[in-house]
């Protein structure tokens, strides 16, 4: 039998960034004259990355957005994020405990992000949570990213893994549609970067902290998915 594989996703999963992406986001629109965002308003569209965060606040403050500038402020937000790593960010509450847990079962662990791979790689590093996992692909490690499915089952591959004893967790529709698409069960978190609740895109399970995902919980979802 293959070891079993937990993929997970970064943002808004795994690590909350979204302090680091809306300072970064803030930085950019200084560039254009823009006033910053309120970090309440905004966190739901951080999952969404910078280009769409800059162009939701340029119509926020009903700001034209030509391409080119859209270009340039999208650049400043990036280098500045990338200069920042880690900056405030910081993992949930409960998920070294159960990186823990996962490692002393024997799973394989990794980790599938539409955050650009060396910016996700930095990011890990510097949190100390590297060496958890097998795999860590970005939006660039593939030609395809989220929500294709190629994109969850290679990440599942490089690791090691098998897609048929895997499970997914992640924060958002693109996450749930993505492991829906490769047959992989789907743990949602509930307290990351959407703006819709996650259980109206109906993963295989809702949880709101990292105590309640255990390997026998993980056993339990891919038994039930073969």
């Amino acid at each position: 039998m293959p070891r079993p594989i937990i993929v997970f996703d970064l943002d808004g999963t795994l690590v909350d960034t979204a302090p680091d992406l809306l300072d970064s986001l803030n930085h950019s629109l200084a560039a254009s004259d823009l006033a910053a965002v309120d970090e309440t308003g905004f966190r739901r569209f951080v999952g969404h990355g910078g280009r769409v965060m800059i162009e939701r606040a340029h119509a926020a403050q009903n700001k034209a957005l030509v391409a080119a500038e859209h270009d340039r402020l999208l650049t400043l937000f990036l280098d500045h994020y990338t200069l920042n790593i880690p900056g405030k960010s910081q993992p949930y509450p409960g998920v070294v405990a159960a990186l823990d847990r996962f490692q002393a079962a024997g799973y394989l662990m990794a980790v599938c992000t539409n955050k650009y791979e060396a910016n996700s790689v930095a990011l890990i590093g510097a949190l100390g949570l590297s060496n958890y996992f097998a795999a860590i692909c970005g939006q660039d490690t593939f030609a395809f990213r989220k929500p294709d499915p190629r994109h969850l089952t290679e990440t599942i591959r490089l690791a090691g893994g098998d897609p048929h004893s895997a499970v997914m967790v992640g924060d958002s529709q693109t996450d749930i549609d993505t492991a829906k698409a490769a047959g992989i069960p789907v743990v949602a978190v509930d307290f990351g970067y959407t703006d819709r609740h996650v259980r109206e895109f109906e993963p295989t399970l809702v949880i709101s902290h990292f105590d309640t995902l255990t390997p026998d919980l993980a056993e339990r979802l891919i038994a039930a998915a073969r």
